[in-house]
């Protein structure tokens, strides 16, 4: 699956239009918004806690276009919790973003 850089700055100027200013606003929330979803995953304690998490990105990730992150908060959601190599993959995704 290719990663497309463009596609969240795309999906924020398709909802708002040519507003670059709150492009930047909304994209910060979005990255924000991540880093607390993967912090959550981090700090799982029980499947529950961890599978939210998970389909917490997924939902952030399908909201402003970012692909391959939503297909791997998909995949976290079926690993057991705390599962290293999917937080590593995940924590690059983001980082990406």
């Amino acid at each position: 699956m290719a990663y497309d850089p463009g596609a969240i700055d795309a999906t924020l100027a398709a909802a708002v239009g040519d507003e670059p200013a709150l492009i930047a606003e909304l994209r910060e929330a979005f990255l924000d918004s991540t880093q607390r979803a993967l912090h959550a995953l981090m700090v799982a304690e029980t499947g529950e806690a961890w599978t939210a998490a998970a389909w917490r990105l997924k939902g952030l990730a399908a909201s402003f276009g970012a692909v391959r992150l939503m297909a791997l908060a998909s995949e976290a959601a079926a690993v057991p919790v705390g599962d290293i190599a999917m937080l590593r993959k995940l924590k690059r995704a983001v980082e990406r973003l």
